[in-house]
Order: C-alpha cells, then sequence, then structure tokens
C-alpha cells in the first residue's frame, strides 16, 4: 500500500500502489549480471541466513540451453530469499536469466531497481492485464535470449513443503511463445523446467523463535508463555490471533476447527466485495479472488478522480483482501509433533509478518535446488482434458520434486538423530 494510503495502524505490506503503473523492462548487458550473481548474490546469501547451496538437475538446464529452446524456469516460491537462491543456478548454468518481479518491488528505492534490473528483472502489473510484460516474456521466450524465472504461485507462500495453486500465466506466455516458434524455419522449442527449492533450518528452532513469540504474545497482553511445549504456544497463538479478528469482522469468536473457521472468515471478508466490485462472481482459490477485487477496485484511485473519503473506503477494502489472502496461506495441519522443524519456522515468520510487516530472518539455512526435466510446451491446448495440460504437468512436476527434497531433509535428519542417540 503506498505511504500516503496508509490507514492509521494499517498493518498491510507495500504490494499495492495507487501511482500510475509504468513498465520497467529489464537491462540486457552482461557484464552487470556477471558481476552482481556473485558479488552481490554472496552478500544477500549472509543477510538471509543461508550458509549453503546445492544445486541439482542443472545438466538439464544446459541441455537446454544447448539445444536452442525457449527456456521458462518455474521454480515454488516459498521466501523473499528465493530470487538470490536462483541466481545459483545460472551461474553453475553459466547463463545469465531474465525474472518476472511485482512492480513493488520496484517501488522501494532506487537502488533497489537498478540491482533487480541488472540481475535481469522486469516488472509484472498484478491488479491488471499487463501486455508489456507479457509480451517482453513471450519475446525472451520465442528468441531464446536467456532462460526465463517466472514464480507461477505469484506470491510468496512461506510454506515450503506445499504448493499453493498456480496461475495460468505461465500458460499463457509459454504457449504464445511455443505458437511463434513452431513457425519459424527450422522450427525451435519452447521448454519449461519444475524447479524445487527446499530451504533447510540448520540452527535449534525453539530458542530461535522464542523471542519473536514472546513480542506476540506481549503484545497480547498475554504473561510468558515460554513455560509451555514449543507446539502448543504455536497453536495458541493461532488461535488467538484468528479470535481477534473473528472479533473485529463478525462480532464474536466462532465455533468449529481452527481451518472451517478461517475459511468462513475468509468468504465474510471477501464476499461483500464481490458482490460490489464483481456482481458476485468467485475466482477459483482465494489468490484468484483477491486479484480480481484488485483489479476492479484500484483503476478509479490510479486516475485520482475520487474523494479523499472514497479512497480511504477503497484503502480499507484492499487492505481486507490483503488480509484474505494472508489467512489462505495457512494451510491445513501444516505443523505438528511430527512435521520438520521449518513449518513452526515458517509459522511463526507469517505470525510476524502478519502483524508488523517484516520478518525476522532465522538461521543458518542450507538449500537445495533441484532443476526438473523439461516439458515441452504444445503450440496449442489439447481439449480432452479438464484442465490445462501444461499446467497440470507442471503442477505434478513441481509438487513431486518439492516432496523428494522434504523427504530427503527428513531421512537425513533422522539418521542424525540416530548417531547421536549411538554416541
Amino acid at each position: 500500500m503506498a505511504g500516503a494510503g496508509r490507514l492509521p495502524g494499517e498493518v498491510m505490506q507495500e504490494i499495492v500502489f495507487d501511482d500510475k503503473y509504468e513498465f520497467v523492462p529489464p537491462h540486457r548487458g552482461n557484464l552487470w549480471p556477471w558481476v552482481l550473481e556473485r558479488v552481490v548474490g554472496w552478500r544477500l546469501r549472509r543477510r538471509f541466513g543461508i550458509t549453503g547451496i546445492e544445486v541439482r538437475g542443472v545438466e538439464r538446464l544446459k541441455a537446454s540451453i544447448d539445444a536452442g529452446d525457449g527456456i521458462l524456469v518455474a521454480p515454488n516460491h516459498c521466501r523473499p530469499s528465493d530470487p538470490v537462491v536462483l541466481g545459483e543456478i545460472a551461474v553453475q548454468a553459466g547463463c545469465h536469466v531474465f525474472g518476472m518481479a511485482s512492480w513493488n518491488m520496484f517501488k522501494v528505492n532506487a537502488f533497489q531497481t537498478f540491482l533487480v534490473r541488472r540481475l535481469g528483472g522486469f516488472s509484472i502489473y498484478r491488479e491488471g492485464m499487463d501486455r508489456a510484460a507479457l509480451n517482453c516474456a513471450i519475446k525472451i521466450l520465442e528468441t531464446a535470449e536467456r532462460p526465463l524465472v517466472v514464480f507461477p504461485e505469484g506470491m510468496i507462500s512461506r510454506t515450503n513443503d506445499h504448493l499453493n495453486v498456480l496461475q495460468n500465466g505461465v500458460s499463457l506466455m509459454a504457449r504464445s511463445a511455443a505458437r511463434k516458434r513452431a513457425s519459424t524455419d527450422p522450427a525451435g522449442r519452447v521448454v519449461v523446467h519444475p524447479t524445487a527449492v527446499k530451504y533447510r533450518f540448520d540452527g535449534e528452532i525453539e530458542s530461535s523463535v522464542s523471542g519473536v513469540l514472546s513480542d506476540i504474545e506481549d503484545r497480547l497482553s498475554w504473561q510468558s508463555q515460554e513455560q509451555r511445549p514449543l507446539l502448543e504456544r504455536v497453536e495458541r497463538v493461532g488461535q488467538a490471533l484468528l479470535t481477534l479478528k473473528e472479533v473485529e469482522y463478525l462480532g464474536a469468536p466462532q465455533t468449529g476447527s481452527i481451518f472451517d473457521r478461517r475459511d468462513r472468515l475468509i468468504d465474510s471478508v471477501l464476499g461483500p466485495l464481490e458482490e460490489e466490485w464483481c456482481g458476485g462472481f468467485r475466482a477459483e482459490g482465494v489468490v484468484s479472488r483477491v486479484k480480481r477485487l484488485r483489479v476492479e477496485i484500484l483503476p478509479d484511485m490510479v486516475e485520482h478522480d475520487l474523494s479523499e473519503e472514497e479512497r480511504q473506503r477503497r484503502w480499507r477494502q484492499l487492505a481486507d483482501c490483503y488480509l484474505a489472502q494472508q489467512l489462505s496461506l495457512y494451510p491445513i495441519d501444516y505443523i505438528g509433533p511430527d512435521r520438520p522443524v521449518e513449518r513452526i519456522l515458517e509459522t511463526v515468520e507469517r505470525f510476524e509478518e502478519d502483524l508488523a510487516d517484516v520478518a525476522t530472518v532465522h538461521g543458518p539455512m542450507t538449500v537445495l535446488v533441484e532443476v526438473g526435466e523439461a516439458i515441452e510446451v504444445s503450440a496449442e491446448r489439447s481439449r480432452d482434458s479438464e484442465g490445462d495440460p501444461l499446467m497440470q504437468q507442471l503442477e505434478t512436476g513441481l509438487q513431486r520434486l518439492i516432496s523428494g527434497l522434504a523427504a530427503e531433509v527428513d531421512q537425513t535428519r533422522l539418521r542424525a538423530g540416530g548417531r547421536e542417540e549411538t554416541t
């Protein structure tokens, strides 16, 4: 939310602006990316607490480069550090990449814009049809200029082991480029590489998150809960934060399971807005519903042709959209006594981020990255199946890679635990 438009006491990341959008193209030189991938990438890894990155399957990407394919790299998007991590793929593959980045990444300051552009980033306006960004992406794939990185989930999930609904923009870009490449002589291919990013937390979980939980509990006016088991403490905070929002929006705490309550709250927040702005239509998935609402709410705000009262009313509605989207990103049964410690860490980070716009960096982290087999993109979409075959293949490939890396981390921990018991 733009600074002047923020309501007093409102917490919402600066991801939506009422400024007129202007497309930010990528920098196409080679010297800056070479320097920044090594120097800035190293410094940012330290900033995010990343001590090591292991990349697998880079030979698959190299094979597509050598074949002259138009290449779209499609990773899961669980942390703000993902673009930094993916820079290591470019280094090991001996290439530079272009990347589609939300416009808010270019609104922080001039220095960040300089860095993102020279690392190959270009803007996408998620609150409307950004033809400039789509045409740029299609051209990159059509000419096979460099691999193009696009995060198909469309936002940072903070759920490393859970894949959210993929956005269909990936299919639109890839298939449009495939049609253009198919008509060239000789004909060329467009391929998509599903790419899994898996973070392993190598620290001690309780000591790492205890301070953050204490700060949240203090904001709730609670006495210290440090005597409780960590998992119980996290679950109690989650219950409290949901209850506060139920009282705010529904007037009283609700009954039922925490996730039934969450879904009812989301519908109670978005439903009236969809009645007003979308004729009651509900897109599939909360992220898509929120995007549809933003597309309807924002245009008049950008034109600055509203009364101040109406502008503030719409900012409140956008804040409600943000709340609904954030609520939807807490997956069902994600944490538990037999679940990886990273899931507790991610949940606490999301609590803090939802309350204060920022999350404490916890480390050390080791990252595993695996580039999957190339999926060849058909120029025409098959009508034989209900969904988009390309998106179905991408989702299946991504989930398989993510699950494989998660199982590997679990097995490594089990073996390490066994060795400790033996000694």
